[in-house]
């Protein structure tokens, strides 16, 4: 039984927080007083889950987004930005300023031992600093909704890392989880399990409310604050409400060829890709729309999909109305990108059974949740767990090749919009190259806050990001010379204009991007020196941040997975 209201059980009191050893009021000393003009700016950082390149509308979608495209009419769009081509090594980066594997999630958050793989753990190590540890010492307050994803006992929760409050997913309390129902999941408010108490209850529409309420108190106090709204959507499940599938069943009817056709024509004529960049093939196993069999439970696949986004951005609309009511929207910066491309995952039906823990067992009508993508089975509400698959994704990543955990530029590229009318001049775009280990030298350079040396006895790895906020004011900077990447055996280093890339267990790749963003014309043997010379580079970055090569740990985090999620159905519950 629920026992706690959406929009009531995320409020809490600076009381109990602790903010006196920080040298922080609490909010009720603060009462009516807002955002004075010099006082460093708010920063919010929004962070959504598995969505492509191409699916917000100011990207060249159809899906719609008004309250982004109009962040980004009123902002700036980054064209070249990258993230870590998934959930756990972006969201390190994105909180520490390093590579992954320095601060220990070069994977997943099932580890292996520090001792003898340090860049493996599983969780944010005490070798990194997270930007909210950094700017509280700075005098902000900080706050967390939605998925963290970067350390699962409690000893790795957002309270213990910086954060004074946290309303997120977790696992039956116990752990914080990557992924959930979103219309029954577990939950946490700061350290404590909350039970639900909402037949209406939608997990986007949770975290939106969290990030709302906490403006709404922060607002009256003379601190700045740091907010990360990390939303779920439009990760697995196909979990949607009706109202907002329903706008978008007869959008699909066209397909996902007609669909990545149209979008590569919108972002040719927006800008956002040069007329040089092809549209890449089809991927593999993926059918013409002609031949799919199954077109109207693909329709509704992608329908569901969509709406996952839409609400979204609805709630998005909601925290940018709290800014301006409470005055706080012209002195803040707001930040909003993808933790990796589109995802492609296209499970059996049954999947449940080989991976039980995870998938709920039950709805909260009680019916036994199917997980799998069945065609005979219509995805969308909370007795299904299914995936839009790799043909839509495919959409989603439009123009580019392949998807979430492969480092070509469907898996890691990600929209980047910066709003913050105090600087960032109205509709601008930039091709200035960056990545998300640039996030948090961002965040502390317009807070003018210190990164430390050291943090609680342990020393801290130099920050490896450098700050975004020249492009903010000046439109460039001294960027990277190199920049790269390691995910599960997928590696790539870029260098200017060029991109060395290997899809595991394949050899390197050589694309010029410039001239060739989709990577469809590999020069590796046209230009033998600059392989030689990326690959030496990508070597050095390798050693320096703690990678060992994929063949010499992936059966060792293969078992890990297995013995954290492989636990079998009770014989009676399997049906």
């Amino acid at each position: 039984m629920r026992t706690a209201n959406r929009r009531k059980f995320i409020q809490t009191t600076g009381a109990s927080l602790g903010l006196a050893g920080l040298g922080l009021q609490s909010s009720s000393t603060m009462s009516g007083r807002r955002g004075q003009a010099k006082r460093p700016p708010n920063i919010i950082l929004i962070m959504v889950d598995d969505m492509g390149y191409s699916d917000l509308g100011c990207y060249g979608g159809e899906i719609l987004t008004p309250n982004l495209d109009r962040m980004a009419t009123d902002g700036l769009r980054f064209t070249q930005f990258y993230n870590m081509a998934r959930c756990c090594p972006t969201r390190a980066s994105v909180l520490t300023g390093l590579q992954p594997h320095q601060a220990g999630v070069g994977y997943m958050t099932w580890g292996l031992k520090a001792e003898e793989h340090p860049g493996y753990v599983g969780h944010l190590n005490k070798q990194c600093v997270t930007v909210a540890e950094a700017l509280r010492l700075a005098g902000y307050r900080t706050a967390i909704s939605g998925k963290w994803h970067v350390g699962d006992t409690r000893e790795y929760w957002p309270l213990q890392r910086g954060f004074e409050k946290n309303f997120g997913l977790s696992s039956g309390g116990q752990t914080t989880g990557g992924h959930c129902s979103y219309f029954e999941p577990s939950v946490i408010k700061d350290n404590e399990a909350v039970t639900l108490d909402d037949e209406d209850f939608y997990f986007t529409d949770a975290i939106s409310d969290a990030t709302v309420e906490y403006i709404d108190e922060f607002a009256k106090g003379d601190s700045p604050f740091f907010l990360y709204t990390a939303y779920t959507a439009p990760h697995w499940p196909l979990h949607a409400l009706p109202e907002d599938i329903a706008k978008y069943r007869d959008v699909y009817k066209k397909g996902w060829d007609a669909l990545r056709a149209e979008r590569h024509a919108r972002m040719i004529e927006m800008g956002l890709l040069e007329p040089s960049c092809e549209l890449t093939p089809r991927e593999e196993n993926v059918p013409a729309w002609k031949d799919e069999p199954h077109k109207e439970w693909q329709i509704e696949r992608m329908a569901i999909y969509a709406a996952q986004i839409d609400r979204m951005d609805q709630g998005i609309g909601r925290i940018m109305a709290k800014l301006k009511a409470t005055g706080q929207d012209e002195n803040t910066l707001v930040l909003f990108l993808s933790d990796n491309g589109a995802a492609s995952e296209s499970w059996p039906p049954g999947i449940e059974k080989a991976v039980p823990k995870l998938f709920p067992k039950f709805a909260p009508d009680g019916r036994l949740v199917r997980a799998g993508n069945d065609p005979s089975i219509m995805p969308g509400d909370a007795a299904t767990f299914a995936t839009y698959g790799p043909a839509w994704a495919n959409a989603s990543n439009t123009p580019f090749r392949l998807f979430k955990t492969w480092i070509h530029e469907g898996g890691i590229s990600t929209p980047l919009i910066a709003h913050w009318p105090n600087v960032i001049k109205k509709g601008g775009r930039t091709d200035e190259l960056g990545q998300v280990i640039d996030i948090m030298a961002t965040c502390l350079d317009v807070a003018g806050a210190e990164y430390p040396k050291s943090y609680e006895g342990h020393d801290i790895k130099p920050l490896e990001g450098k700050s975004l906020a020249p492009i903010f004011r000046n439109g460039t900077r001294e960027g990277h010379r190199e920049i790269c990447w390691e995910h599960q055996g997928n590696r790539a280093i870029r260098q200017g204009k060029w991109k060395l890339v290997s899809r595991y267990p394949n050899t390197w790749e050589l694309y010029d991007i410039e001239a060739d963003r989709g990577e469809m014309n590999n020069v590796a043997e046209r230009y033998p020196a600059k392989v030689e010379e990326l690959t030496e580079l990508y070597d050095e970055w390798a050693n320096r941040c703690d990678v060992l090569p994929w063949d010499d740990i992936k059966e060792k985090l293969e078992k890990a997975f297995w013995e954290q999620y492989g636990e079998s159905f009770p014989e009676e519950e399997v049906v």
